[in-house]
């Protein structure tokens, strides 16, 4: 009995066989040492990457090896090159296995690459080369201003990948579901998710991220960070100096303003009058030499940006400098020349004030020791124990005298 050749094999199959069927069926019935077949490989790598192509063959006896692209254009005929394209490479070569390579794969380097063996009757595989597009970092694009009170609405762009990525919004270590919009760019795909968001002023750089995951990362995603810029109106308050002012000291206050954006200039006026001639203005720092009461009144720092103004404002008061000097005559002698000295004797001053021991003559404010509120107690005290010594005192003479008249009238009986 002869053998089936291979040819009259392929040539009894069915049409509708899918070629991979008809492979395996053709594998499966060749019995004789005679028979030769044509494996293919898929393939995946990744954009940019380099792809091998491999082509098995069995019982191969120096037929003709054709490998061609998904265009049906011959890339090698028998080992020799036929398509002017440096990326082929033809790398090995044997009775077993013919295998290419691609280098720098593109999305358009996809499809089926044929590995034909021409006999007494062609047989052929398909290796599928696939593609894959691995997403670039995310970009974050401000679809509406974060202002206080209102919503930030905020988009993540993955413009190209393959298959389309996947993207998740994260705030603290929690997921901000977005709104997914997928657009095909024929071999790639565009993938936004947009999220809206209530904010505040605290929410004013607020850490957000957006990560996009795929097959081609291995496990790994792509982050893009991003921080709330919320727009609030500005807020002002002056620092004010310490302790009490006086004519002839100096006077400095400090605007402190804060607002998104920060407004660039700070404006200090004088309500019902226009700022002393000595004032000195620098940055948002106000400073007045020299202070005399002509200088009371309050003074106004505003601040203003696009989403409001504020203002604040403090009332200056200066205090008088109380001197007393107190001149003690002297009779000049004919040898000396008349002595000035200040008096020994204690001059009367209210309780608040007494005299410098640098200079005798001026008068300064001083400050008791002792609380107002323990020597209020203490007179209260006193007071008190007054007026029980009273009450007892009176008690015993009452009491005394109404004792000695009961007693009367029984000695006049003796």
């Amino acid at each position: 009995m002869r053998p089936v050749r291979s040819s009259v094999l392929c040539r009894l199959l069915p049409a509708p066989y899918s070629l991979a069927l008809r492979s395996l069926v053709l594998v499966l019935l060749c019995i004789t040492p005679h028979c030769q077949a044509v494996q293919a490989e898929n393939v995946t790598v990744l954009e940019g990457g380099t792809a091998q192509i491999s082509c098995r063959l069995q019982n191969y006896d120096g037929s003709i090896v054709v490998i061609q692209n998904p265009r049906r254009q011959t890339l090698f005929f028998n080992g020799t090159r036929a398509l002017k394209d440096d990326r082929f490479q033809m790398v090995l070569f044997t009775q077993r296995l013919v295998r290419i390579t691609l280098t720098n794969v593109s999305v358009s380097d996809e499809g089926g690459y044929f590995c034909q063996l021409y006999t007494d009757s062609t047989h052929h595989q398909v290796a599928t080369l696939s593609v894959l597009v691995p997403p670039e970092t995310p970009t974050v694009e401000v679809k509406q201003e974060a202002v206080e009170g209102g919503e930030a609405e905020l988009t993540c762009v993955s413009p190209r990948s393959k298959p389309a990525a996947t993207l998740r919004w994260m705030r603290k270590g929690r997921e901000i579901a977005g709104v997914v919009s997928l657009q095909d760019n024929g071999k790639t795909f565009s993938v936004s998710s947009t999220i809206r968001i209530p904010v505040e002023r605290k929410d004013d750089g607020a850490a957000l991220s957006c990560e996009a995951f795929h097959p081609a990362l291995n496990g790994q995603k792509r982050i893009r960070h991003y921080r709330l810029d919320v727009y609030f109106a500005p807020t002002v308050r002056i620092v004010p100096p310490a302790g009490i002012l006086r004519e002839g000291d100096s006077l400095t206050l400090t605007c402190s303003v804060t607002g998104n954006p920060l407004p660039r200039n700070t404006q200090w006026s004088k309500i019902n009058d226009t700022l002393p001639e000595r004032a000195e203005i620098s940055g948002t720092t106000l400073q007045i030499s020299r202070l005399s009461q002509s200088h009371n009144g309050t003074y106004l720092c505003q601040a203003q940006n696009d989403y409001g103004r504020a203002a604040d404002h403090y009332t200056l008061l200066v205090y008088d400098n109380v001197s007393v000097t107190t001149m003690v005559p002297s009779t000049p002698t004919p040898t000396t020349p008349p002595i000035t000295s200040h008096s020994t004797t204690p001059t009367l001053l209210p309780p608040t004030l007494a005299l410098d021991p640098e200079d005798p003559g001026a008068v300064v404010e001083t400050h008791s020791a002792v609380p107002y509120a323990v020597i209020g107690g203490v007179l209260a005290l006193l007071v008190f124990t007054v007026i029980c010594v009273l009450i007892v005192t009176i008690w015993c003479s009452v009491r005394q005298k109404g004792s000695y008249r009961t007693r009367e009238p029984i000695l006049a009986w003796y």
